[in-house]
């Protein structure tokens, strides 16, 4: 606070000021409500403040359950009989928990308390009043607007004139070491205090677990700190450092291509023997004129939509004759070796071996695609440019062995 008249500035102050006179000229009724921190509305009738709510001071319900006047049960059965009234002063002085004038101090305390909060903080804007008119327990004789404004001016530099002084909603003081017979020495409201100051709890939160003022309880924290019983702690200096690793340099560069695991040399061999292997056929056509349909059979029209039949055992072993070309494709399979082909055009004429036969060593190679024409634009390196994997399975598809079915 170091000498300031207020913690806000001599601008929300100003501004607060102006916006309540305006409304003590035009006596107006209704509500104003302050944004900021904590900020709060206040009420008005006929220009004069009836209530002040502030979330950073407790209101007369706060104060009178914490401080032990009405338990929690009495409360709520009061709430029940007002039938849902915010504050159930009727059923207050009926019940004798509390007497009329007791309740108008308890209200004047209130409002005065939460004036001091706002004033205490910071204060950004004032809305336009608005009519409505919602007070919660408001005093009977209003406040002039002036007048609570300079009690809260007055409150605030009486903190700041403190040896140890504290702002409500800012220093969290611990407890010093001192020795027991000084502790029971303290008055009882001091002794709650200290009581409730671990180092996580403000002047401001302390007042709302014991029902007393924030005024109040600023004071008194800013008096334990100026006897020694209370001490703020210190702020750390700065942030503990992190830890960052960072790898090894070697564990970040790039590999080299002659790292990269390649083919085995014996796998590239044996492909290209098997692609380059020619047949008995010199000059098989690449493109063989299809098969005469067969004549007409009453069996065949279903055999297209009815469950192929199972082959027979014989059927299953492998031909010896030179496999002839599909779709220009050298080793492919011939019409009658696919399921269904053969009951449609007749029985086969020539048994088969188990044995495998591949393209003999006149056999022209596979056709090669150009590159990009697939959309892969990589390529094969120069030296297994004689090598294809794409005519690799190209040919295992082509070749028709007892395990692979059709």
């Amino acid at each position: 606070m170091s000498g300031d008249r207020d913690s806000l500035g001599r601008v929300g102050f100003d501004l607060l000021t102006i916006a309540l006179s305006a409304c003590r000229q035009a006596r107006a009724t209704g509500r104003l409500r302050v944004s900021g921190r904590p900020g709060g509305v206040f009420h008005l009738r006929d220009g004069c403040v009836v209530a002040v709510e502030s979330p950073g001071a407790p209101g007369p319900e706060a104060r009178l359950l914490r401080s032990g006047r009405v338990g929690g049960e009495q409360w709520a059965d009061l709430l029940r009989e007002a039938g849902g009234t915010r504050w159930p002063q009727a059923g207050l002085i009926a019940h004798g928990y509390a007497g009329a004038a007791q309740l108008r101090v308890v209200c004047m305390m209130a409002m005065q308390d939460a004036a001091f909060a706002v004033v205490a903080g910071e204060v950004e804007a004032c809305d336009p009043l608005d009519a409505v008119f919602e007070p919660y327990a408001p005093v009977d004789q209003g406040e002039t607007p002036g007048r609570l404004l300079q009690d809260a001016a007055r409150k605030l530099a009486a903190v700041a004139a403190l040896p140890r002084p504290v702002r409500p909603d800012r220093e969290r003081p611990v407890q010093a070491a001192v020795p027991d017979e000084l502790r029971d020495r303290l008055p009882p409201r001091q002794k709650e205090l200290f009581a409730h100051a671990d180092g996580r709890r403000t002047a401001r939160d302390i007042a709302f677990v014991t029902g007393l003022g924030v005024y109040t309880a600023t004071v008194g924290m800013a008096r334990l700190l100026g006897d020694g019983l209370l001490e703020l702690p210190e702020a750390p200096a700065s942030a503990s450092p992190v830890t960052v690793r960072i790898p090894p340099t070697e564990s970040l560069r790039k590999r080299s291509p002659s790292t990269v695991p390649g083919p085995d040399p014996e796998l590239l061999s044996a492909l290209a023997a098997a692609l380059t292997a020619g047949t008995d056929d010199p000059d098989p056509d690449p493109d063989p004129a299809p098969d005469p349909a067969p004549d007409p059979d009453p069996d065949a029209e279903t055999a297209g939509t009815a469950d192929p039949p199972a082959a027979d055992e014989g059927d299953r072993t492998p031909r010896t004759d030179t496999p002839e070309a599909v779709d220009g494709d050298p080793g492919g399979v011939r019409d009658d070796e696919i399921p269904g082909h053969r009951e449609a055009a007749g029985p086969a004429t020539a048994p088969r071996s188990a044995s495998l036969v591949l393209p003999g060593p006149d056999a022209p190679s596979l056709p090669r695609r150009e590159p990009g024409a697939s959309g892969i634009t990589e390529t094969l390196a120069p030296e297994r440019a004689a090598v294809s994997w794409k005519g690799f399975f190209r040919l295992r598809h082509r070749i028709w062995t007892p395990d692979s079915g059709t």
